[in-house]
């Protein structure tokens, strides 16, 4: 798949729409000294490269009592199972995040929960999806680094190297 180019502008538009994905395209254009219709333009064309990929909303769990994180690494009894088991974790809405993993686990995941005992019983409904031999829980006591422009910058100011 061939790497997408993008120059400056396309770079702000993006760092901008990281920071507030619902900043409106003529606020953009006046911070960049463009017209709203160039920003409509370079978007759609983010959009039909698959740069962008929707947008998203941030919501604070913490303000609606869903403060307490965990990560669950899980161990299969056979990988083939790991297409079930990712089935029925997604019937379980308090895990917000799976990826299938090579090495220690499985499959790793995130859960959220309203307290100990409330993250105690989502472990335990996990513990119970058939296929799984056993859980390891890591409990999160805050979350240091959330950082979506970091990686965006360094792509850029890399990829302005090699051109």
């Amino acid at each position: 798949m061939a790497k997408v180019q993008l120059d400056r502008i396309d770079q702000q538009i993006l760092d901008m729409l990281i920071e507030n994905a619902r900043t409106a395209f003529t606020e953009i254009a006046k911070k960049l000294n463009i017209s709203a219709g160039t920003v409509h333009v370079r978007v759609k064309k983010l959009e039909k490269s698959g740069i962008i990929k929707g947008a998203s909303l941030t919501v604070d769990y913490d303000k609606l009592g869903y403060s307490f994180i965990a990560y669950v690494g899980i161990y299969l009894d056979k990988t083939s199972k790991t297409r079930f088991v990712l089935e029925r974790l997604r019937e379980i809405p308090f895990v917000t995040v799976a990826h299938i993993t090579t090495g220690k686990y499985n499959i790793f995941c995130k859960i959220r929960a309203r307290d100990t005992q409330h993250a105690k019983d989502v472990i335990f409904m996990i513990d119970d999806i058939d296929g799984i031999i056993r859980t390891e829980t890591m409990i999160s006591l805050e979350e240091s680094i959330n950082d979506k422009k970091r990686l965006m910058h360094y792509i850029f100011k890399d990829s302005t190297k090699k051109a």
